[in-house]
């Protein structure tokens, strides 16, 4: 099944050699090896050092500091091509970190630390996968934040808790996002928040900074942790972009991320959807293959139908953002991950459903991919809050929160 011969999405030169190369890769990557990671909880080094060899970590950094110098629409192919080769949305989240995490530092960091850092970013040879930005009391709502970095001659000191960091066992560097003036201080409450470059091997040796992993039922080999920050020092320089307008920062690039995180339900749905393809036409129940009923052919049909109409929306918002057309960006960012997000699992469930019993035989994969599916409901935004946004911004409706 090619889940490209009649899709609706038509394809650049640039795109069409993305997907070449990146199936190139995960071609050596079969669904065995996905499986082995998830079972065993082990981070895929081989694969995220194959992407690193050829230059695909610094796919968003640009030419002129080691990287691909690509857009939005490359990476969206990137992620779905990862997601649906057989390692599904956690393949993609073992390394969507790495990309994702540079922007922040191509878009406010000084050249300096652009010269010194990019390159190594760009070659794989370090990395910034981690992102601290969550807290327990601070969810959704990132000006609640109460991690703070106060300056203390020409260093800052941070203390403060955060929730829900990923990668940070093979990470280099975080991206952390602290307040720098406190709440009650500022005029709006989108102000004094700042971001820092935290190098973490020297905050471990400093005994300023601690983390705990979260066990959890999906994404099992993309470790996430509780991380703790105790008079944390780091250098002036660590600041990344203008004091107090990190939150500004932070919302830069959301848009982008959030088109990202949907090509990767799309790739997890278009993966679903072909494992419950072939096993509807392998297995057969009273001497006919199961797939010519059709209790079993529409819900896979209807689910390839939604995920196909969730992809048009991904790319076309895609290229609007390469084109610079930032006037509904927003919104079709937000739809395109709920579309993507309800499709997916919409497709995963399906799978399950076709493979009946063995549908939570672990050994048939499916029962991952609805895990996973269902997290997609949950990152980087819940549905809800994606729809919040399109009633008020798109409908008109009041706030409603």
């Amino acid at each position: 099944m090619d889940r490209w011969a009649d899709s609706p999405v038509s394809l650049s030169e640039r795109q069409r050699l993305v997907r070449r190369s990146i199936r190139d890769i995960c071609e050596g990557y079969d669904r065995a090896y996905w499986r082995r990671k998830a079972d065993d909880g082990e981070y895929p080094h081989e694969f995220v050092d194959d992407l690193a060899a050829d230059g695909w970590m610094g796919l968003l950094i640009p030419e002129a500091y080691g990287g691909a110098g690509f857009d939005t629409p490359e990476a969206v192919v990137m992620m779905e091509e990862i997601a649906a080769s057989g390692g599904g949305f956690s393949a993609a989240q073992a390394i969507h970190g790495g990309i994702y995490n540079s922007v922040p530092l191509v878009e406010y960091g000084s050249e300096a630390l652009k010269t010194e850092l990019l390159p190594k970013l760009a070659s794989g040879e370090q990395s910034v996968q981690a992102f601290c930005l969550t807290e327990p009391n601070a969810g959704s709502d990132s000006t609640a934040i109460e991690t703070t970095a106060e300056q203390e001659g020409d260093e800052w000191v941070v203390n403060g808790q955060k929730i829900w960091i990923s990668r940070v066992d093979v990470s280099d560097y975080a991206v952390l996002v602290a307040r720098t003036t406190p709440k009650e201080a500022v005029e709006k409450r989108t102000r004094g928040i700042s971001m820092f470059l935290v190098d973490l091997d020297d905050a471990v040796e400093q005994g300023g900074l601690t983390y705990e992993s979260i066990p959890k039922s999906a994404s099992e080999f993309v470790h996430s942790y509780q991380v703790w920050f105790d008079d944390l020092r780091l250098p002036e320089s660590a600041l990344i972009g203008e004091e107090g307008a990190g939150f500004y920062q932070v919302l830069d690039g959301l848009n982008e991320e959030r088109l990202v995180i949907a090509a990767e339900a799309i790739g997890l749905g278009e993966l679903a959807i072909e494992r419950g393809v072939a096993y509807a036409n392998e297995r057969e129940v009273f001497g006919r293959q199961i797939g010519q009923n059709q209790a079993i052919q529409h819900p896979l049909a209807e689910a390839y139908a939604h995920v196909q109409a969730a992809k048009t929306m991904v790319y076309a918002a895609a290229d609007a953002v390469a084109a610079g057309d930032t006037e509904m960006v927003g919104a079709w960012a937000n739809m395109a991950k709920f579309l993507a997000a309800t499709a997916a699992f919409e497709a995963a469930d399906a799978a399950v459903q076709t493979h009946g019993g063995f549908g939570v035989a672990t050994e048939y994969d499916v029962e991952r991919y609805l895990r996973e599916a269902r997290l997609t409901r949950l990152v980087p935004i819940t549905q809800q809050l994606a729809l919040n946004y399109v009633g008020e911004t798109v409908l008109g409706l009041p706030r409603s929160y």
